[in-house]
Parts: structure tokens; C-alpha cells; sequence
């Protein structure tokens, strides 16, 4: 039994049913396949509600929730932990893990690992200093990981297939091949490379590949190559008057510090179209 992912993480085939078969299913803890933001939110509403309750009261099909700071959580204790894609959210997610007491833990990247140095030279690598270097970075969660289970806990150039059911609707394992970018960027998966991890619990941390186009096709807006809402910083006015876009929906998936920025850009730029000041 295998519940086979789309290139945004979704469940989207139960091989064992037809009945579920080109659904859409989304992840929660009934299958211990959740997104990251809801594994680490509810890790922190335990927290603010009542320390000891981290210990003592897990989220199950049973058991939710109960308020906006109920206690309930996911736990990832004694579990075998899966975290599909990196970035700030994904090492979160391995730190909690790791706090929880997870039995093990591994952490699949798509793209390939980045080098250790910046290119100085400014050759193929299409990241010459002095632009910001894309390089290998080890940051608070893969240092303990490192130090509790002996090894980095991150695999690049993998691409995670099916979710593999244990035969009572949860996952138990992640089969996973492994990619190579070839010549025109696009990834192709290696002959012979596949594998089947184990795993009591799966994260995704992938982010987006850009915002949902329903509103974007809606109000005719104009997009970048990345399917974002064209606008300038100068402004943040899109190809439709009175529009506005600013955040990930204009940038693209980035940090929420940026978010906050460009939300007071936009506020300004709202209110001078108004009529106000601008500030």
C-alpha cells in the first residue's frame, strides 16, 4: 500500500484503493504526514499553554486541540522523522524533532548540496562574489542532529516518490530515488537508485513554487517568469488598477521579515493612491 506525493507534497493516489484513486488528500497527524508550520505551531501553543503538557499530551485522531493554546501537539518522540526540503523551517523542524526524542531523523533536498566556498573568479557557477554566496551552511539544527546521530542529517538530489502505508492509514516508510540535473536544468531520477526509508512521521517544509493563480487569473494580473504578481518595489502597483501585490505573492517565498518591509511599502503606497500622504 503506497500513497504516491505530487511535486507539492499532497497525497494524491491510495495504490490499494480505487475509491481514493486521483483524490486529493490532504496531510494531518491521522497519517503522520503533516506540514511543518502545523507540526511547529501546535509544538509552541503546547508550550505557551503549560510546559509539562509538551510531555504528557500528543495530538492523535482522538485527541485535538481543545483551544487556541490547548496543549495539543504532534510528537515526534521514539518516531522514525522524515523532513522533506531545508531552508529555516525545515532545520525548526529538526531541532523539534530532536527535542522531542525522535528514534531517527533524515532530511531529503531536491537540489544538489552546495559547494563549501563562494566562486571568486565569478565562473560557471552563476554565484560569483560579491553576490550573497550560496554555500553550505550548518545551522543549529543539523549541528545537533550531527551530534546525537553521528552524521549531518541532510540528503541532496533526492526526490521523494510514494508514502508507504502500514496497512491501518498510517505511513510507515518514504520511497525516495535519487536525481541529477541534467544539461536543459530539468531533473532526471537515477536508474537503480531507489530506496525505502523508514518513517513514523513525515514534515513537509517544501514552501511554494509560487502563489495560487485562481486571484491572479481573476484580476488578469501580469506575472513574472516564477508565476508571481508583477509589481515594483517603487510602488508595489500590479498590472491592474488599484491592485497591489507585496510579500511572497510578489517576491516569491522568502522571509517574514520581508513580508513585514514590503508590507509597510505597500501600506504607504495604498495610501497615497487614496489620496492620503503617503506618510
Amino acid at each position: 500500500q503506497s500513497r504516491r506525493m505530487n511535486d507539492l507534497g499532497s497525497c494524491t493516489r491510495w495504490s490499494s484503493s480505487s475509491r481514493l484513486v486521483n483524490s486529493s488528500i490532504s496531510p494531518n497527524e491521522r497519517l503522520r504526514i503533516v506540514y511543518a508550520m502545523e507540526f511547529l505551531t501546535r509544538n509552541q501553543k503546547a508550550l505557551f499553554a503549560n510546559p509539562p503538557a509538551l510531555l504528557t499530551t500528543e495530538v492523535t485522531p482522538e485527541v485535538g486541540l481543545t483551544s487556541k493554546y490547548g496543549g495539543g501537539f504532534i510528537s515526534a518522540k521514539g518516531k522514525h522523522v522524515v523532513v522533506i526540503g531545508g531552508g529555516d523551517t525545515g532545520t525548526d523542524c529538526i531541532g523539534t524533532s530532536l527535542r522531542h526524542g525522535c528514534k531517527s531523523l533524515i532530511n531529503f533536498e531536491l537540489f544538489p548540496a552546495p559547494p563549501d566556498e563562494q566562486d571568486k573568479r565569478g565562473e560557471a557557477s552563476g554565484n560569483p562574489w560579491p553576490l550573497w554566496p550560496r554555500i553550505m551552511r550548518v545551522d543549529y539544527g543539523h549541528e545537533e542532529a550531527s551530534h546525537r546521530f553521528g552524521a549531518d542529517p541532510r540528503t541532496y538530489s533526492v526526490l521523494s516518490k510514494e508514502f508507504v502505508s502500514d496497512g491501518a492509514g498510517r505511513v510507515r516508510a518514504v520511497k525516495t530515488v535519487q536525481v541529477e540535473v541534467g544539461p536543459d536544468g530539468r531533473f532526471a531520477e537515477v536508474e537503480g537508485s531507489e530506496r525505502e526509508h523508514p518513517a513514523d512521521l513525515v514534515i513537509l517544509a517544501m514552501g511554494f513554487r509560487h502563489p495560487e493563480q485562481e486571484i491572479v487569473r481573476a484580476l488578469r494580473l501580469e506575472t513574472d517568469q516564477r508565476s508571481n504578481a508583477k509589481a515594483s518595489t517603487s510602488d508595489y502597483k500590479t498590472s491592474a488598477p488599484g491592485v497591489f501585490a507585496a510579500g511572497d505573492c510578489r517576491r516569491g517565498q522568502s522571509l517574514v521579515v520581508w513580508a513585514i518591509n514590503e508590507g509597510r511599502g505597500v501600506a504607504k503606497s495604498v495610501d497615497a493612491y487614496l489620496g492620503g500622504k503617503g506618510w
